[in-house]
């Protein structure tokens, strides 16, 4: 069997690599004086960079590990962007984490391995390994929203967050066990080739496995109604683990579920494309509406991501090579965009020990970068032009229009506007309530430095998408082959 297999192990080197920036960052924690550990962010982030850089001597290559792993175009772009997410959460924790938590050693090594999984859940070519890929980001992540033990908020949202998860992994097992059943494979490749034979002996169990797959990947990604822990867990997680969460927790979930629909189960589109688009209107709807409800920056943020997950499950339900590639390029500009908003959010925080909105009245004169970089940001989550969303979510809708689904784009366009209401509101306490406190607070030059590149990053989307797109065309034209 091994002479069949591509057993060619420098395909994983990236991932050898981060594993090994983990030990690192352990080992320097155990041994270092206290002094060194100023410079575990750091170090850390560098590694990140460092293996971005290595990642990219994967493009334009087509090959897989073994079967169960690609290592394709596909697989470079989310290589990229998870590390380049993971070292931005990790420069934007320095200071929180210095001050607030302990055991730094853990918590960035925790958010390396749960790089791994992410990656892998992209490039995977195989159920099993998609699954546990899926556990090692679940696992990591549990912790991580556990970290500050001696928050009380931390603790119940991470229990809840842990006893779902388990719960959601359950019911995606069986899904799979119901996939396997039917299709006599756990491949993609060779479930596809199974159910474009005809499905008629096994109907029942494709649906029942296709639903608890849904049910379980639904829980990864928070869509309605599944999105239950999604308020608790970002309220109780330390911040820059929220930020963490609204990113690579939910790419990661809708890079495995494009490659895993478009490669296992376009032969059966008719039999899940209605799921898809009533989670689609649904997600999108409760996100937007309970969102006006919310008084804590996190929680409006939680439910607001909810909106936004909303949207992409969109280009899933109308999956095509115009959606999965619209459905990259709104991913990139919605995570660029909720980084500058967390950045500026967690500086806010570690200045004032605040999180509701209202203590956020004044910012702009207390600290008037942060408070053009969170408007930039909200501004571009409800898409609003030449920032990052408008652009992003245009295409996005007009994919999905063009695919038969014009009912679900409008119901897109409104819930745009109904969220345009509550970052408005956010908008109004930092320019036009007067601050509790008079005199401008001294922001660090790193802060400021990180805070202004993801701004700026937010416009160059926004106004200079053209790149980006192909790269995210480039990316998913494999998959529809």
């Amino acid at each position: 069997m091994s002479n069949e297999l591509n057993l060619d192990y420098t395909l994983l080197t990236p991932e050898f690599c981060l594993a090994g920036l983990a030990a690192i960052v352990l080992g320097i924690d155990l041994f270092a004086p206290q002094v060194r550990k100023e410079w575990l962010p750091y170090i850390t982030a560098a590694g990140l960079i460092g293996i971005l850089g290595l990642s990219l001597g994967w493009v334009e290559k087509e090959s897989d590990f073994a079967g169960i792993i690609a290592v394709d175009n596909y697989t470079t772009f989310f290589r990229v962007f998870f590390l380049a997410t993971a070292a931005v959460v990790v420069l934007m924790s320095a200071q929180f984490v210095r001050d607030r938590l302990k055991n730094p050693g853990e918590y960035y090594a925790l958010l390396v391995v749960s790089t791994i999984g992410a990656i892998y859940m992209a490039a995977s070519r195989e159920l099993l390994t998609a699954y546990i890929s899926l556990e090692v980001l679940s696992f990591s992540l549990y912790v991580l929203v556990s970290f500050a033990r001696m928050d009380p908020r931390s603790n119940e949202g991470g229990l809840k967050y842990m006893l779902l998860g388990a719960f959601a992994s359950a019911l995606l097992l069986y899904g799979l066990s119901f996939i396997y059943g039917s299709a006599g494979s756990t491949f993609y490749s060779d479930i596809a080739a199974a159910y474009a034979g005809g499905t008629e002996s096994f109907d029942l169990a494709l649906l029942m496995g296709l639903v608890l797959l849904l049910a379980g990947l639904g829980f990864k990604v928070a869509a309605v109604p599944f999105h239950m822990w999604t308020p608790d867990a970002y309220e109780g997680a330390p911040l820059p683990i929220t930020a963490y969460l609204s990113a690579t927790s939910k790419i990661a979930g809708f890079a495995l579920l494009l490659r895993l629909f478009s490669s296992a189960f376009m032969p059966v589109i008719d039999d899940w494309q209605w799921m898809f688009a009533a989670l689609a209107a649904l997600t999108m709807v409760l996100g937007n509406l309970v969102a006006l409800q919310q008084s804590n920056i996190k929680r409006l943020l939680a439910y607001s991501s909810i909106g936004q997950v909303g949207y992409m499950l969109m280009a899933i339900a109308a999956l095509s090579s115009g959606t999965a590639s619209a459905l990259l390029l709104h991913m990139s500009g919605y995570v660029v965009t909720n980084l500058a908003a967390f950045s500026c959010i967690i500086a806010w925080y570690n200045l004032t020990d605040k999180e509701e909105i209202a203590d956020m009245r004044g910012m702009a004169e207390r600290a008037p970068l942060l408070a053009a970089a969170l408007t930039a940001a909200l501004f571009s989550l409800s898409g609003m032009p030449l920032f990052a969303g408008f652009f992003t979510k245009f295409i996005l809708f007009q994919a999905v229009a063009d695919e038969g689904f014009l009912w679900l784009a409008v119901i897109a366009v409104v819930m745009s506007f109904v969220s345009l209401y509550y970052y408005l509101m956010v908008i109004k306490e930092l320019y036009i309530s007067k601050p509790e406190e008079e005199g401008r607070l001294q922001v660090p030059l790193s802060v400021t430095g990180l805070t202004a590149a993801l701004a700026a990053g937010v416009f160059y989307v926004g106004i200079f998408p053209r790149h980006l797109f192909e790269v995210a065309q480039e990316a998913t034209n494999l998959l529809f082959v």
